[in-house]
């Protein structure tokens, strides 16, 4: 019997385009977080680009093939996610001299396949069952994806509004990073009093985007954080005797990098633990429905299209394979038979806890506020202590530690969006097997262009200084300090820790005043550990999300043309800085030379205000 028209989903079609998507979406969101420091969703855009691609080009309209396609796309940008935040700190620390492709890849893959074939069975308990997880990016790309029956005019819209949002942000990002005619940073400090004072912003289209995208809410608590560490935190710590000689703007930017952006860190560990605490019962009720996942009489129910997995067989060896191959890779890092053995069971069980807890929380409060960084720390805290314990130290204890961190990263991130994909795939009744064969190949053919962006990128701008890499810094700087010769001010994580449970009680008192405001920590605590300028650009952009939104009484993501262009702007900026990058790896100097600071500065500002009012216009439409 030939499977109804609404249900073909996997199409050479929808698999092909699903994997240009994803590999764009991929290398953008590389660039995106080593720069910012966070990632966003590629779901919404790539299903309005597949839905305009579809009726546009090949005049048919079918949501389950733009399903397929958003579901590749956000496996990509979720694996781009989990590598960048740890796998540069190898770097960074000089244990790699460059990303080794093989092992880079096999990482990537091994973690982006674990989160997937781990999110399966808990699917039914948690997406289908529990009424509790909203999954709310999982809902809105639904909402996207059933206006697919629209007119190919809307279609056409939704496709020329993002291409428009490509054009401003790879423009912009030419005339800074290329021609240099912007400057990247607008930023002055002073000093009185014997304390510093700092207001800047990142001049940078794709940041606002970001802020449009994720809403004002977590756009204020990320500014929250910026301000407890810029605006509070380095005028308190005053100017150290070492530091009186210096200009005021360098003295800023050392004291926020030595030792108040440790606050930041303090908060994310008390975050990761609480994560773990507070879903610890929704958890337990979704492993405890395991045993029935695979049983004879739900094995009958998964006849039923729209509620069948991938099978028990292939979920077994893509585990097997996962395994076997992170066991050689802890060979090459560890050279022990038995600690490998003993790294790789204890990867297999954090993975696992953290691949629950994310899914369970991204349902609860969105990807946005999923606490991966916080995660990840403990993660790597845990997997240090366990190697300190049998007396392992040195290059090939960080490798180990930081290769099982870059594992469960990529897990933990795979498995929130693999959670708002199948959330997605609920709502419009199809199928998950599809999908997460979908999800397996979106995470395996981009996982093979990371390393060369990487490397890229670390030519060009080099990570952990052009390109900040914050995570991939802070996690550098633990290994060190636990392993190696470094130092951590261990006072101020204290203090930051404080911080985060003086910020969990707030926001118990807000949650049980059922208020519409929540300071979830996880957002302040990174802003705490981001620079401010990334804050700022990104307020604007929630303000004015905000306003459209309050002005037009709408809030389905369908009709907003903001998100759109807003990704269009993160899109168009990320894949310009990688053009850049190559140019500037083969030895082209395209700067224009001989344009004074100042006047950067201002023609960056008044850029960056216009296109701040592009995106205000076109988000009223």
């Amino acid at each position: 019997m030939q499977k109804p028209a609404k249900l073909v989903e996997l199409s050479p079609l929808s698999i092909g385009l699903g994997i240009v998507i994803a590999i764009v979406m991929t290398a953008a969101n590389v660039y995106l977080g080593l720069y910012a420091g966070m990632t966003v969703s590629a779901s919404i855009p790539a299903a309005v680009i597949a839905m305009g691609v579809m009726k546009g080009i090949f005049r048919k309209s079918n949501k389950y093939e733009s399903n397929i396609v958003q579901t590749m796309a956000s496996a990509g940008e979720s694996l781009a996610a989990g590598i960048i935040f740890t796998l540069p700190a190898l770097v960074i620390v000089g244990a790699w001299s460059d990303f080794d492709f093989v092992q880079t890849t096999a990482i990537a893959i091994s973690g982006g396949l674990l989160g997937i074939i781990f999110m399966v069975p808990l699917r039914r308990a948690l997406i289908v069952e529990d009424k509790d997880l909203i999954y709310p990016e999982g809902v809105a790309c639904a909402t996207v994806l059933e206006s697919a029956e629209g007119s190919v005019e809307d279609a056409k819209i939704g496709l020329s509004t993002i291409l428009k949002g490509v054009g401003v942000g790879a423009i912009f990002k030419l005339l800074s990073s290329g021609f240099k005619i912007f400057t990247g940073e607008v930023a002055i400090a002073f000093s009185a009093m014997g304390r510093i004072g700092f207001l800047g912003l990142d001049a940078s289209p794709a940041l606002l985007g970001v802020g449009y995208i994720v809403g004002l809410q977590v756009a204020v608590l990320v500014f929250i954080g910026g301000s407890i560490g810029w605006l509070v935190g380095i005028p308190l710590f005053g100017i150290p005797e070492a530091l009186q000689a210096e200009v005021p703007l360098d003295i800023a930017w050392t004291l926020w990098s030595s030792q108040i952006r440790y606050l930041g860190v303090g908060a994310m560990i008390v975050g990761g633990l609480w994560s773990i605490v507070s879903v610890r019962k929704g958890i337990a009720s979704g492993i405890g429905g395991l045993k029935d996942a695979y049983s004879q009489k739900d094995q009958a129910h998964n006849i039923v299209q729209e509620d069948r997995d991938i099978s028990l067989v292939a979920m077994l060896s893509i585990f097997l394979l996962c395994l076997i191959v992170m066991f050689y890779l802890y060979e090459i890092f560890i050279g022990d038979h038995l600690l490998s053995v003993l790294t790789t069971g204890l990867m297999f069980l954090v993975s696992f806890l953290f691949v629950a807890v994310s899914s369970y929380i991204v349902g609860l409060v969105g990807s946005s506020n999923n606490p991966v960084s916080g995660m990840t720390i403990s993660a790597l805290l845990g997997t240090a202590a366990f190697f300190l314990v049998l007396g392992f130290k040195g290059e090939s204890a960080i490798l180990a530690t930081l290769g099982v961190a870059a594992v469960v990263c990529c897990a933990a991130c795979s498995a929130g969006d693999c959670s708002q994909d199948l959330k997605t795939g609920a709502i419009l009744k199809a199928t998950p097997r599809s999908q997460q064969i979908a999800q397996i190949i979106g995470v395996t053919i981009p996982a093979f262009v990371i390393a060369p962006v990487l490397t890229l990128l670390h030519e060009a701008y080099v990570i952990g200084e052009g390109l900040k890499a914050p995570q991939a810094t802070l996690f550098a700087s633990i290994t060190q300090a636990l392993f190696g010769d470094g130092n951590l001010p261990y006072n101020m994580i204290g203090y930051g820790a404080l911080i985060g449970v003086v910020i969990l009680v707030m926001d118990g008192v807000l949650k049980r005043k059922e208020s519409s405001f929540r300071l979830h920590l996880m957002p302040v605590a990174v802003g705490i550990y981001l620079p401010i300028t990334l804050a700022v650009p990104m307020l604007v952009g929630g303000l004015i999300r905000y306003y459209v939104h309050k002005k037009k009484k709408q809030e389905s993501e369908a009709k907003d043309l903001g998100v759109l262009v807003s990704s269009g702007f993160i899109a168009g900026e990320a894949l310009m800085g990688v053009l850049v990058a190559v140019v500037l790896y083969l030895n082209f100097n395209i700067a224009i030379d001989g344009i004074a600071q100042a006047v950067r500065e201002i023609v960056s500002l008044a850029a960056f205000i216009g296109v701040a009012f592009f995106l205000h216009r076109l988000a009223k439409k």
